[in-house]
């Protein structure tokens, strides 16, 4: 571990003098790529210099015992300076855990009715207000791309971007199947009833991240419309590209400018066409420990809301919040800071091995 931290140090002393450079400097791309690596590692080599820093007291602290006068005084900056090195260590340890670099980009979540008819279309809308309230929660912006409403208001399909800091890093752990045990409101002898609704949480890429060839995509466009003939444009604004290649389509309606909806239909393509190739890349990853909490898969069933009980299990890591109204109202930091450290433990543990 220490050989890897020294090479860390090293190449942060290295970004350190290069992004100084006026010639780099010059070139902003390059130099905004450097900056970028110079911040990745930051955390990692302070926390490794404060090692060395208590290490070094520590050290001290030992020959100063030597000396009569100053034994009590050194003895107590020996043992809290040795105290203190494994705690360090641990943090470092963590440290070292390979980022996901997505985890700073802005998200596109889409979530769909799954099992359960109107019941299900309802839980969609259930769960997207929860991400909305979530998101405010965070100073986060939320921007719908597409909706696909029902008549008593629910969702067959929404899709939206959040974008703030960190987004992908707090809420990749929700892609997955959600199920929901309630009486319906339209269920009039009092039956509990199971529902689904999956939800997709993928990072957005920019245009330099994936290359889309122009003549792979056909573009239709049409009317914008809504539930009950709500929204509905008198000029075809809606957008839908379909990438040829793949079978990938895409449709955005909410805005009123036929641009508008194509942009943010190019952008919800460009992230479809990622989350492809970077599960094909997970996937030629020789004997990779597989992550217990997981991040992507759409079929597995992730947690529970039960009405009756007024509680919420996340199946991967066992836990249940018995806050039902709290988590649907956008709280959900206990459950997703879980999630986070079970997926941290579980990576450490490849690591070490």
């Amino acid at each position: 571990m220490f050989d890897k931290l020294d090479a860390v140090e090293k190449r942060y002393e290295e970004l350190t003098k290069m992004i100084s450079d006026p010639e780099i400097i010059s070139n902003q791309a390059e130099w905004q790529k450097l900056m970028k690596e110079h911040a990745s590692i930051e955390d990692v080599v302070l926390k490794y210099r404060e090692y060395k820093k208590t290490k070094q007291n520590m050290e001290e602290a030992q020959e100063m015992m030597q000396d009569k006068e100053l034994k009590e005084l050194a003895e107590a900056d020996y043992y809290e300076s040795k105290n203190k090195l494994p705690e360090i260590e641990e943090e470092l340890k963590i440290l070292l855990i390979p980022k996901d670099p997505d985890d700073d980009k802005n998200i596109i979540c889409e979530i769909r009715a799954g099992a359960g008819g109107e019941e299900a279309a309802l839980f969609a809308g259930t769960l997207f207000r929860m991400y909305t309230m979530y998101a405010e929660r965070k100073h986060w912006k939320l921007e719908v791309l597409n909706e696909n409403e029902t008549g008593l208001g629910g969702y067959k399909e929404i899709s939206f971007m959040i974008t703030g800091k960190g987004v992908y890093s707090r809420l990749k752990f929700e892609s997955g199947v959600h199920r929901v045990q309630r009486v319906p409101d339209t269920e009039s002898s009092g039956r509990i009833h199971t529902s689904t609704a999956t939800v997709a949480v993928l990072p957005v890429v920019e245009d330099v991240e994936i290359e889309i060839n122009p003549s792979d995509i056909k573009m239709e466009v049409f009317r914008a419309s809504g539930a009950g003939g709500q929204h509905i444009n008198k000029t075809s604004s809606a957008v839908r590209l379909i990438h040829e290649p793949t079978g990938i389509v895409v449709e955005c309606q909410t805005e009123r400018s036929q641009f508008q909806n194509k942009d943010n239909a190019m952008r919800m393509l460009r992230t479809k066409l990622y989350e492809i190739e970077k599960q094909k890349q997970d996937s030629e990853v020789a004997n990779a420990r597989k992550s217990q909490v997981g991040s992507g898969d759409r079929s597995e069933k992730i947690r529970t809301y039960n009405y009756p009980q007024g509680r919420i299990t996340d199946h991967r890591i066992g836990m249940s919040i018995y806050q039902m109204e709290n988590f649907l109202n956008g709280d959900l930091d206990e459950m997703i800071d879980n999630l986070i450290a079970a997926d941290r433990a579980e990576r450490l543990k490849g690591e070490e091995e």
